[in-house]
């Protein structure tokens, strides 16, 4: 990893003078009176509310006129009178209208006038009398704005960098959605930050890619960082569904009449075979993060099978290797906003944050640990750097064991072979829940039980040489921690949370828009076994991720499957799994055969990132004799969900 830079800590020029003067003439008490915080000193109540539509410069709807879209803002009605500016935070979102935000599902509501009356969430009661501005920008296609949904294309992600050149100076913008009237942003100073979940922080994923002046910072929250990811791994489909039917999922009425091209475009662009197009080149933020300027203070569910936590790793990787400032937050959850899995402590960051980035305040919170991670619920630790410096990969080899199916997992080549039948019934959870009996449908490998901790943090990959008894076959490889524990019931609807009835407030409020939201407690499960990471692939896809070819049934093919990033401490007695199966039901479609796959063990292997290495995973695995318990069926959260997944922010 690349050694982590500093901040460079921004102020006006006027204030950060006035504090150089104020530390040389006063005394050390009275020069410790520099702000390091923003306060709610301005009114919520008699805030500025406004809407403006800005031109994209696009005409996606193909009617003859530039697509404007909608910019509805609260901003602090003081600094306005006395001529100052302020500086901004922006979720851009397609769900203002359609889908609602948050886990209450909250819509967008306007006055008589057409002024933003209900803001969605908690952003502007808190920052606006804090001396910011908010602004909700609704991406073309949605809501009250021109265009069509491009499902993270050139307009999704023109839809919000418009606002942001808008913002300073550079970008026009009217008083109504077909006036001539223009409207200036001379109320701000330029700064920006993006924040959002799911597809609002993907959408700042892809702004920040761009490079656009004035964006400061972003914090995406279970964000995508590339769409074909979303929708393949590694040839392998993970939806029966592609772009087009989540595009006029949030379309608006109006875009539904006119954007049936863009339609016929995702559909053609985005074939089910999981070829690699250009469709997916334009939607791949990694590719471009040479590019981004912005912090990035990333959220994420270890277990979140929504947006799965590949986006994380490979972003993250990318971010790093350009010399990105970066944060991050890793939960036990599933597609949860940090709102509702650790209230308190997210708005306090995310206050600190801002103040940082946007005010320019000196508060230390880039001399703090850069990753918190939550080890069980609501217990939280803290790395100084993420991966943790001492991180390295171990090549860990399956071999056998005396039953079929039921193998080791260790330092040393593997010998023989091991094999299963495609079972497109069967998910995760029924591999693991017999990970010590000998079941036709998997193939598992088990390390001893461990006589000290042992940390993963990191992406792995699992390499499979494998030979099919058919023209298609898919593969899933899972890191499996065997051993009981209480886990967030990531699988549960609330997707490892249970809402309560009692509120918490955080702002101010008016009769139209309250600051008041319901609290929620970890909803948490006992089990016998954990998922560490997953990863799947089209064994078709063996000589290139971004293209498959039919196999020969009884040649032998090789494989790396990339597994998703993670976090996790396998504790003193637990062990260590890797499975290797085809279709991992609810998470992967199936292939066009039932194939038998015949696996090479001694070419066949697991680069897992341990804490210290493989020196620590020796260790670990080579203590005192522990006995290893009976084969018993292991509960552990019920099977992944098969429903159409959307990449929104409400529950």
């Amino acid at each position: 990893m690349p050694k982590r830079t500093r901040f460079t800590t921004w102020r006006p020029l006027a204030t950060a003078a006035t504090a150089a003067l104020m530390a040389t003439l006063l005394t050390p008490a009275a020069a410790e009176a520099v702000p390091r915080e923003s306060r709610p000193v301005h009114s919520y109540e008699n805030a500025i509310r406004e809407a403006v539509w800005v031109d994209t410069g696009l005409d996606g709807d193909r009617d003859g006129k530039a697509d404007r879209v909608a910019v509805d803002i609260v901003r602090p009605r003081e600094p306005a009178r006395q001529g100052r500016k302020v500086p901004v935070i922006m979720d851009a979102s397609p769900y203002y209208s359609c889908c609602g935000r948050g886990n209450e599902s909250q819509k967008k509501t306007y006055d008589a006038n057409g002024d933003v009356n209900q803001m969605p969430l908690y952003y502007d009661n808190y920052f606006v009398p804090r001396g910011y501005a908010f602004v909700g920008v609704d991406l073309a296609g949605t809501n009250r704005s021109d265009g069509c949904v491009d499902v993270g294309g050139r307009s999704d992600i023109q839809s919000a960098k418009a606002v942001v050149d808008w913002l300073n100076g550079r970008a026009k913008a009217y008083t109504t959605r077909t006036g001539t009237t223009r409207a200036k942003a001379a109320w701000s100073n330029g700064r920006t930050g993006m924040i959002g979940k799911s597809w609002d922080g993907t959408i700042a994923n892809g702004v920040a890619a761009t490079g656009v002046e004035g964006l400061k910072t972003i914090v995406p929250i279970s964000a995508i960082s590339s769409w074909y990811d979303y929708y393949f791994q590694q040839g392998a489909p993970l939806y029966d569904s592609g772009p087009e039917w989540l595009s006029d999922y949030v379309n608006s009425p109006d875009a539904r009449a006119k954007c049936a091209a863009v339609q016929r475009k995702l559909v053609d662009g985005a074939p089910r075979t999981g070829d690699w197009t250009p469709l997916w080149t334009e939607r791949d933020y990694v590719r471009a993060a040479r590019k981004v300027k912005a912090s990035v203070f990333l959220v994420h569910g270890t277990q979140d099978l929504n947006v799965r936590m590949k986006h994380v790793g490979q972003w993250w990787n990318a971010l790093a290797k350009n010399g990105v400032e970066r944060k991050i937050w890793l939960s036990r959850t599933g597609h949860v906003d940090p709102f509702d899995f650790r209230r308190a402590s997210w708005v306090k960051t995310l206050h600190r944050w801002f103040d940082h980035e946007l005010m320019g305040y000196d508060n230390g919170i880039d001399r703090e640990p850069m990753a918190d991670i939550e080890r069980a619920p609501d217990q939280w630790t803290t790395s100084r750097t993420w991966p943790p410096s001492g991180t390295r990969a171990a090549t860990l080899r399956p071999d056998r064991g005396t039953q079929a199916g039921v193998g080791s997992l260790g330092l040393h080549r593997g010998h023989g072979n091991e094999t299963f039948t495609d079972d497109p019934a069967l998910s995760e959870t029924d591999w693991a829940a017999q990970i010590d009996k000998p079941t036709p449908e998997k193939a598992g490998f088990v390390t001893r039980p461990l006589s000290r901790d042992l940390r993963l943090s990191g992406s792995s990959e699992v390499t499979v040489t494998a030979t099919p008894s058919t023209p298609s076959a898919h593969l899933s490889a899972v890191l499996v921690d065997i051993g009981p524990a209480t886990i967030r019931d990531y699988a549960d609807r609330g997707e490892g949370i249970t809402t309560l009835t009692d509120r918490t407030c955080w702002g101010a409020s008016t009769a139209g828009d309250s600051s008041c939201f319901k609290e929620t407690k970890a909803k948490t499960a006992d089990v016998g076994y954990t998922i560490v990471s997953r990863g799947w692939a089209d064994l078709g896809n063996h000589a290139s991720d971004l293209t498959g070819a039919p196999l020969t049934p009884g040649k032998r093919y090789t494989i790396t499957l990339d597994l998703a990033a993670t976090d996790h401490v396998v504790p003193e007695g637990h062990r260590l799994a890797l499975i290797v199966a085809g279709t991992d039901k609810g998470l992967i479609d199936p292939p066009a055969d039932k194939p038998r796959l015949t696996v090479d063990l001694s070419r066949t292997s697991a680069r897992v990132p341990f804490v210290g290495g493989a020196t620590a995973f020796a260790r670990a695995t080579t203590g005192a004799a522990t006995a290893i318990p009976d084969a018993t069926l292991l509960d552990g959260v019920r099977e992944p969900r098969t429903a159409h997944r959307v990449p929104e922010g409400s529950q």
